[in-house]
């Protein structure tokens, strides 16, 4: 028999929370004339033929490494060495997906083990799981989580978070919740303490926030901690914990982060790897899975899957997630790149991040029209521009420089942020990327 997994009714029903009216419509913003491109494909070819037509075809696209590159909002491009993809190759790593029987699988639950014991550093929380899909759902999860503790269901999301992050909680908490949004003010911290009640279960805050801005927890922690709720801190950049101070000191009680920038590659926006960690006496309604380090019948450390509440391994009504894994491979090399940095390596690789952003931001604010947003920033930064930032950013592309992500972008309704670039720089760019930079914005200006 068939498996058919949609009818013409679920497909409806999806288009219609969708809010469009069909499938062409749901690619409207992809411009027709890619919408309708043909490749002129052989209907067959040998191996070393296909090889030839597909990288013709990838000539094409511009390659991250290939120019002055400055996009960031979520997905940042870092060095990862050549020892990262190296390792994680090796035998003894490539044990059974899912480790289900220890006695078989220690070199998968020794890396969760340690993956775990560098998050839960990274952070300044006591405890980490093995990670999940990727920030945003680590997020969402975040929220699901403050609700089992609080035994609440109101959600306040700070206006700076990550709009896509949002939208994920958004959609998880309609479940059974009230979502409500601040206003969006680029570079600015919020009054969000007075939008706390006594039905709020947590106040998600991203730091830095979308737009670059750092700023400290402390305050929303304490009012957030006065009504009875959760602060959740959200981190995109996971280089950022090498240089800002970790959330859990600042008195976070869920961190929810990206950890792509460490070991993984933008790869097209996946796959990624999700952190997540938080305070001890949470621990058992912490989702995901929990690896854990224990003596076997002849004394010999050993590791096995501690905690795992989840739907395959306990009762249904007793789960706490319907997450079904953790991203193995990209947590792997995430705890690869971060053991050869070592604590000092973080740090140095964080401040010559912060370095190059400060640069950039220095030539690029000498130019007239242009401002900083934001006053205090890591590695990434907002300008607003003399005119639409989409405009100047296609005008930047045709002369090679990839010029960071506008807010309009991902601000969809904002009228306010039309103008707003949100740029970034890693260790990656040179001083000749960022002198490449300030020419050609000047010269389209």
């Amino acid at each position: 028999m068939r498996y058919l997994p949609l009818s013409g009714d679920d497909r409806r029903d999806m288009l219609a929370k969708i809010g469009v009216a069909s499938v062409d419509e749901l690619f409207r913003d992809v411009p027709s004339a890619a919408r309708e491109a043909r490749f002129d494909l052989p209907l067959h070819a040998g191996e070393m033929e296909v090889e030839r037509i597909m990288g013709r075809l990838s000539r094409q696209s511009i390659p991250a490494g290939e120019k002055p590159f400055f996009c960031g909002a979520g997905a940042y491009r870092h060095h990862v060495p050549a020892s990262v993809d190296h390792l994680i190759q090796r035998s003894e790593f490539l044990t059974s997906y899912t480790p289900y029987q220890p006695e078989i699988a220690q070199g998968t639950l020794q890396v969760l083990f340690e993956f775990q014991t560098q998050v839960a550093l990274l952070t300044g929380m006591e405890v980490a799981n093995a990670s999940l899909y990727d920030g945003s759902t680590a997020t969402a999860e975040g929220v699901l989580m403050a609700g089992r503790v609080t035994k609440r269901d109101r959600v306040l999301l700070s206006g700076s978070l990550h709009p896509h992050y949002a939208e994920t909680v958004r959609t998880v908490a309609e479940l059974g919740g009230t979502v409500v949004t601040a206003a969006v003010k680029p570079g600015q911290v919020e009054d969000l303490a007075s939008l706390i009640d006594d039905k709020t279960s947590c106040v998600v805050v991203q730091n830095p926030d979308v737009f670059g801005f750092v700023r400290d927890l402390r305050p929303i922690a304490e009012a957030a901690h006065a009504k009875g709720a959760l602060l959740i801190a959200v981190v995109t950049e996971a280089v950022s914990f090498g240089l800002i101070e970790a959330p859990g000191a600042m008195g976070a009680d869920i961190v929810a982060a990206e950890g792509q920038s460490l070991g993984n590659g933008l790869n097209f926006g996946g796959p990624y790897v999700g952190l997540f960690a938080t305070r001890e006496k949470f621990l058992r309604q912490m989702p995901g899975r929990l690896a854990g380090e224990t003596l076997d019948a002849d004394g010999r450390r050993g590791f096995v899957l501690t905690l795992s509440t989840r739907e395959q391994h306990i009762r249904r009504e007793k789960a706490t997630s319907n997450i079904c894994t953790n991203s193995g491979l990209c947590a792997l090399a995430f705890t690869i790149h971060t053991s050869l940095l070592g604590e000092i390596g973080l740090t140095r690789l964080a401040r010559i991040n912060h370095m190059r952003a400060t640069q950039l931001a220095e030539r690029l604010t000498r130019i007239p029209g242009v401002e900083l947003v934001t006053p205090s920033f890591f590695n990434e930064f907002t300008l607003k521009l003399p005119r639409p930032a989409v405009e100047i950013t296609h005008e930047l592309a045709a002369k090679g420089i990839i010029a960071g992500v506008r807010a309009s972008r991902l601000y969809l309704h904002e009228k306010s942020v039309a103008n707003h670039l949100i740029v970034a720089a890693t260790e990656t760019n040179t001083d000749e990327d960022i002198a490449a930079y300030g020419a050609a914005l000047q010269e389209v200006l």
